[in-house]
């Protein structure tokens, strides 16, 4: 099957001043969007050895400010050549919470949090049915973590499953934001004051609201370097050129899970996302 377009709702486009035809790159714009946030987003999606300014279809230069962006077309005006930026991605599916590397994890992120951090919405009474924890930086990737040393940011670590599964690099998320957070849907800005940015159409009423003062107060929160990390994936995967296929993930039960990946965009990718993600949860991938 298929994946998703992601550039299929996009009203904001972004063109090179020197070719004005071809798309570089796009966003859906949602709430809480702004003028400075689009600056930052592009000096992502580029890399650009100069400074640059933004201008809209009238030719008007763009304000690096706190203005809410609006929809339409806008042109990078750069003195020197810049191009797109060919970062590596590590795109995801939904992960699995199920498996003894992360109880722990699991157990630590409900005590923290409470509440899916997204939302606010309350666990009541112990019930935890509705939330779930999820890895900021995913599982199915150990040994991508281990290989660049990601590790490193981490200073609260677990007594099993590696600092892949501290408490560090956790949120706990009401399962439907959950899956959302899972396919980069949306991410939190940590150099925005931990704004929440859609990239798609926002279905949940969460786009540009900002994580609370209770979440970010507590010691044990996630570390900055690893949300930066994320958001900046989200960026890529979403904005540049016409953004990372959506794979699928709803295989009812006696349909052919293998058949539809192979037919779909990065087979190869999507299975081995699938393998790891299910064995992450048992085995240390990257011993």
């Amino acid at each position: 099957m298929s994946g998703c377009d992601r550039s299929q709702h996009r009203n904001v486009l972004i063109f090179n001043t020197s070719d004005r035809n071809t798309t570089i790159g796009g966003l859906v714009l949602t709430a809480g969007v702004t003028n400075a946030n689009l600056y930052a987003m592009v000096e992502i999606i580029v890399i650009a050895i100069s400074d640059f300014t933004l201008r809209n279809e009238s030719d008007i230069t763009i304000k690096k400010n706190d203005s809410p962006l609006q929809p339409g077309n806008y042109y990078i005006d750069s003195p020197e050549p810049f191009e797109v930026n060919n970062e590596v991605l590590v795109t995801c599916g939904m992960s699995l919470q199920t498996g003894s590397r992360v109880q722990a994890f699991r157990g630590a992120v409900r005590l923290r949090d409470r509440r899916c951090v997204i939302t606010g919405e309350e666990v009541i009474a112990d019930y935890w049915r509705g939330f779930e924890a999820a890895h900021i930086f995913p599982l199915a990737y150990e040994q991508y973590w281990t290989d660049h040393d990601y590790g490193r940011w981490i200073s609260i670590i677990p007594d099993k499953g590696g600092t892949i599964n501290s408490i560090q690099n956790g949120l706990l998320l009401r399962s439907d934001i959950h899956q959302l957070f899972d396919f980069y849907e949306f991410s939190i800005n940590p150099d925005d004051n931990y704004k929440i940015v859609c990239f798609i159409p926002d279905s949940k009423g969460i786009a540009g609201r900002h994580l609370d003062q209770r979440f970010l107060d507590n010691p044990q929160r996630p570390v900055d370097q690893l949300l930066r990390w994320r958001f900046r994936q989200a960026v890529l995967i979403n904005m540049r050129g016409a953004g990372e296929p959506v794979f699928e993930h709803d295989f009812p039960p006696g349909s052919d899970m293998i058949g539809s990946i192979l037919k779909g965009p990065k087979a190869a990718e999507k299975m081995e996302f699938e393998l790891f993600n299910r064995l992450a949860t048992q085995f240390d991938l990257a011993e």
